[in-house]
Formats: structure tokens, sequence, C-alpha cells
């Protein structure tokens, strides 16, 4: 039996996005299972570039089923992330306002007449299938426990208008203990407070890896006051309260320094999110008597918290799997549909999540050459002898194999890895290649098997291929691990396993069998104004971009060449598909007008990126087929604009607003050949 999994919104890669509150919301997925098991899942931002989207999820419906090799007729079931009553009501209240929507007699209809603008087929209405946003939260990450029976708590910021669910799992059998309202949301209340550090939604984790530098103490009294603990597990926020925070602090500027009034801010906010978890958790542990838990939702993605869960020892197991956030529901609804479906599967704990897009051996080396102009290219005969040198030499490393990851960490296919000794690295990859806050810490990959000889690992539990606990490491081996160790003495772990990852694995095991530490530092591949790299075009342009020493990709080794303008104007250039240019002609004062140039993103017009007038001409002819040279040329560029455009290029490319590939990529006309 085949279950297709969904999530995120309605609307179509090009169209401007409309309706930013429909229930349906960010990091949209597919996820394909056969039998209850994942063959192909994938988030759509990997696929489109654009983070967190929450466009439909197209992409990634077409990759599933190409990968499958099968057709939406041959579909038992779509799940979508979202209850029906609750859609059926979304989709009367905004009709209201967008007339093409009151068309639509119920959300089956609506979902059938996107199934057709998107794939140009007709589905039976019958075939989709609808699951609470929070109990796809749970199921994806209790059928991957393995768990056959477990407590189960989502935390979220909102979906169906509900902030979270406590669920007596036994079975298949779903015991809804409690749900809290929306006014009650944690992922809201964290929100809120780190709006006042200079953050906004996603940067959650951000927060969290600020905390150990502050004083949670200094601002425990205050944060107390915006919750209240209640009998029985239950708990308000006073969110109104929140605004008291202007009493000792403004709003901090995203360009601003950090000071320790923000750290401490952050480390009473962590404190009260455990406090009023902890609450929560104990009550029902203690009414239930399950000894196993499951976490999801993104509040869920909290692995220092989750460390402190595992380490109180007050359950026996702790499960939370990579993707607990959006992305997950998309296999939760799946699983759920599935299980429903068919109540004899098993239950089948899962060791990883490569289900995603494959880098063929076989093909890396042809599409390596294209990029010859900028790339020195080796195929390596022994790549885990090889790469563990460099690395033991100081290099850092993009580390590209297999099938990518599904969810938002990189667990050794799409990574950036580098020597756990040197403590420098910290530094060069914050601020080289990652371009974000030099607070942030990077997480170590240890072979499974060593992990309790360099971390303190509580009870019987040793098994994190997730990177979803925040541990201590060992106090004898934080001064030579200080790559991975954050300032409180604790590392987000990942442990791998030979059979999960034998590439990974046998890489780890090179370097720890030269140096005596089998573990690498392990960050994503990526850099800040891009999601995670997919495929290998997006892992060259990322290293081009960046700071990184070298690319691995497959069997192949790969150097920068040095390179100038005569290579870059060889590049086809072309939009991203997302964008919108923008020539505003307005006043600038009261007596003088001016004109404008920007880009700005369809899903987000708020994001605006000043242009050259230069490059907003460049852009508005480029059709995907011209080279950059030829376009300049054909354009007119003086001498002058065209030497602005050298020079401006290297930013614009590295914050992903065009789009460059070479020219063998493209059936390009008579003008470009």
């Amino acid at each position: 039996m085949w279950v297709l999994g969904l999530t995120g919104g309605i609307d179509s890669l090009f169209a401007m996005t409309q309706l930013p509150n429909t229930g349906l919301g960010h990091d949209s997925a597919a996820v394909l299972l056969e039998n209850g098991e994942a063959v192909c899942a994938i988030e759509e931002e990997r696929l489109s570039r654009i983070k967190h989207t929450n466009k439909m999820a197209s992409s990634s419906v077409v990759f599933c089923l190409e990968t499958a090799q099968k057709s939406l007729g041959e579909l038992d079931a779509i799940a979508v992330y979202a209850s029906e009553d609750f859609l059926n009501e979304k989709l009367q209240e905004f009709g209201l306002h967008t007339p093409a929507l009151s068309a639509f007699s119920d959300i089956k209809n609506l979902y059938q007449f996107l199934f057709e603008r998107e794939f140009g087929v007709s589905v039976d209405r019958d075939k989709f299938r609808f699951v609470h946003h929070h109990l796809a939260h749970a199921a994806g990450s209790y059928y991957l426990s393995g768990f056959d029976k477990a407590l189960i708590l989502t935390l979220d910021g909102e979906g169906d208008d509900v902030s979270s669910m406590v669920i007596d799992a036994n079975g298949k059998d779903f015991n809804r203990l409690k749900t809290q309202s929306v006014a009650d949301s944690l992922g809201h209340f964290y929100l809120r407070v780190i709006a006042f550090l200079g953050y906004k939604d996603f940067d959650e984790y951000k927060v969290m890896g600020l905390a150990p530098y502050g004083n949670p103490a200094v601002y425990r009294e205050m944060l107390s006051r915006f919750y209240e603990l209640l009998p029985d597990g239950d708990y308000r926020i006073h969110a109104a309260r929140i605004l008291d925070m202007y009493a000792i602090l403004q709003p901090r500027r995203r360009d601003e320094a950090f000071t320790q009034v923000h750290m401490d801010i952050a480390a009473s906010l962590q404190e009260a999110l455990e406090v009023i978890v902890f609450h929560v958790l104990r009550h029902y542990q203690k009414s239930t008597g399950h000894t196993r838990l499951v976490i999801s939702g993104g509040v869920g993605q909290n692995s220092s918290m989750n460390g402190k869960i595992l380490n109180s020892k007050l359950f026996e197991a702790v499960f939370v799997p990579s993707f607990a956030g959006d992305s997950g529901c998309a296999y939760g609804a799946a699983a759920y549909v599935a299980h429903q479906l068919q109540p004899e599967l098993p239950f089948r704990g899962v060791s990883h999540a490569y289900w995603g897009t494959p880098i063929e051996d076989d093909e890396v080396g042809a599409v390596l050459a294209d990029w010859q102009a900028f790339l020195q290219i080796e195929k390596m005969a022994d790549r885990a002898a090889q790469v563990s040198d460099l690395i033991i030499d100081g290099a850092v490393v993009g580390w590209v194999q297999g099938r990518c990851e599904f969810g938002p960490r990189a667990l050794g296919n799409r990574s950036i890895i580098a020597d756990p000794r040197v403590a420098s690295h910290k530094e060069t990859i914050n601020a080289m290649i990652k371009m974000r806050e030099g607070y942030r810490p990077f997480a170590p990959s240890v072979l499974a098997e060593r992990v309790r000889d360099f971390f303190e690992v509580p009870g019987e539990q040793a098994d994190f291929p997730f990177m979803s606990c925040v541990l201590n490491v060992k106090p004898e081996w934080r001064e030579q691990l200080p790559a991975i160790t954050h300032v409180d003495g604790s590392a987000r772990l990942q442990t791998v396993r030979k059979d999960d990852n034998p590439r990974y694995w046998e890489l780890i095991e090179s370097f720890g069998r030269k140096t005596g530490l089998p573990i690498l530092l392990n960050t994503s591949f990526n850099n800040n104004a891009e999601p995670i790299v997919d495929s290998v075009d997006n892992a060259v342009v990322c290293y081009l971009t960046s700071g990184l020493d070298y690319l691995v990709v497959g069997d192949y080794l790969v150097r920068k060449k040095g390179w100038g303008n005569e290579a870059l104007a060889q590049l086809v250039v072309s939009l991203p598909k997302a964008a919108v240019l923008l020539r505003e002609d307005r006043y600038v004062s009261h007596d003088e007008r001016g004109f404008g140039h920007f880009l700005v993103w369809n899903y987000d017009t708020a994001r605006r990126h000043p242009l050259s007038e230069a490059w907003y001409k460049i852009l508005q002819a480029a059709d995907g087929r011209q080279r950059l040279g030829v376009l300049a040329f054909v354009l007119g560029l003086t001498t002058a604009e065209i030497s602005q455009v050298f020079e401006e290029l290297p930013a614009l490319w590295s914050d992903r607003l065009l789009v460059l590939q070479p020219a063998s990529r493209t059936e390009a006309g008579s003008t470009v050949r």
C-alpha cells in the first residue's frame, strides 16, 4: 500500500503568496511510504531553494513519485497534515475575502483542483485523508521510535488551533489526555521573548545556543511572571506581560552586538521553557506510568531541553526525530493513515533519515566537469584515508554523499566537516562559511560504539542518530575537543552506525584511528542565505561562494582554481524562480523624485534587496540560456557598468539573489554557442 504525506501551503512556486495564515504553514515537504516504510522523503526547500518555504510541495511530490516510479493514480491515499473540519472552516473564512476560494465546495475539492493545477492529473477526492496537525506530529515520532507504547508530548507555535497535545499511546490507540490552546502556546511565548533579542521565526535554535553564555537567575523572577503553573500538569501563558521587558531593554537591532543582558534573557527563557515542560511531564508520567517518552513539534527540536529530560531519568528512553518540526508532519500524516489502513503493520524503529535526493556515483564526474573552469577535480583511490588526512591537516571540507537527509539537520550526507580538536574552527566556520553569529556551537558526529567513551550518557539509551539531544562532554575530553564543546561543556551529538551510513562511519573511523578521537565536527552544508545543499551543483555553488577548503562529492576531491571575470562571464545567468524585480519611480522628498531597483520574493515582499541599474537590466533580460558576458554585450552596458557588474557579482551570488550555471547545462541558442 502506497501513502503520500504532505505538508505546506497551496500557492504554486510562481504565485504571489496571498494567504499566509490558511493553517497550512511552513516547511513544505512530501513523504512516500510503502506499507508503512519510507521509500523517499524531501523538504520542498531543498528543491526550490527557498528556506522554510510554505509553497505547495509540488517538486517534492514529483521527486517522490519519480523515485518510486509511481503515478498519482497508483497511490492508495494522500495524507494532509491538518484536520478536515479545520481546513473546511479556513476555506470558508478565506472565501469571504478571496472569491476564487469560495468556488470550492470543501477542502477535498480544493485539493483536487491543486493536483490538477500542479500535476495535470485528476485525483479521486476520496484518496485525500486529513490528519490533525498535532496528531501528525505525534504519529510521526511515535512510529519512528519503534515503541509499542509511550507518552507523547507535542509542542509548537500552533496547528489546528492547538499548541500542544499530550497523548497516552498504547499500540495503535492514541488517547488524547490534554490539548493546550494557542493562547498558551510555548512556541509563541518563546518567539515573543526572543523578539527582544533581535530574533524572529525560525531563529529559536540560535537563542538555545546563546543561553549557556547567560545566568538564568538574573531574569528568573521576571520570566516567571510570564507563565503560571496550574494543577494536573496544566499551565497558562500571560503573553501581555512580556511587554514588561521594555523596562530592562529595547529590542535589539539585528546588526547590534549581543550584551550580557541578551545572554541572561536567553538563559532565563530557556530555563522557563524547561520548568513548564517538566511540570507537564512529571504529572503525566505519574498518571500514566509510561517509561518511554516521545517528543515532537517545533518546540520539541529544542535539543537542550531534550537532553535535560533524558538526564533527569524521568523516563527510561526519550525519542525525538531530527524532523520534529512541520516537515516531519508529512511523515506523521502518512504514517498515521498507513497504520489506520493496515492495522497489521509492525512497530519498527527507524535509525536514519537518508530518504532524499541521491548522489549517483557514476554521474558525479560529469557534473563536476561542467565547472572545470573553476575547479581542480581529482578522483580518490581511498576516500576515507585521504579526506581524514586533509581534516587532520586543518582543512574544512564540504562532504556530499548518498541520499540527502530528510529534515533540517545534516546527518553526514550533506555536511561541513572538520577536526573537533581545532578551537579556531568555531570562528572560521561561523564567519567565513556559515556567515553567522560567532557564538553558535557545532555538533560532534561520533562512532556509535564509542559514544560512552567521550560523552556523559545517562541510563541505557546510547543511540542518538538524529542529533536531537544535548549531552555533556566528559570533563577529561573538553579541552581536547574545543571545536564541538559548548561554553557549558555540552554538545548536541550524533551517533553514527556503520549499517546506517557506511561512508561517513568509515571517514570518522579513519580519523579516529589516526588521532585517537573517532569524532568529527559536523554542521549543515549551506551558508546563511540558503537551505542545506541538495544537488552536486548546489554543493559546488556553496563551495565557490564560501571559505571552504575542499569539496568532496562521492569519490571526487575538489579544489578551487583561481578564476577571473572571463570565467564568470561564461556562466549562464537567470533569476531565481520566486524572485520579483521592481523598478520604483517615487518621491524621495517633497521636491525630488528618484528611481530604485530591487529584488523581492513572491513569498515575502518585505525582503527587499537593492540592485544597481546594471544588474536590474541583466536580471530583467536573463532567460536562463544566455551567458552573462553575452547579456552584458547585448544590453550595451558601458565599461564602467560591466566593471560594476563583476564587482557586485560575488555578494549577489553568495546571497543567492541570482542563479549562475555552466553554459553546458542549457539548450543555448546560436547567440550563446
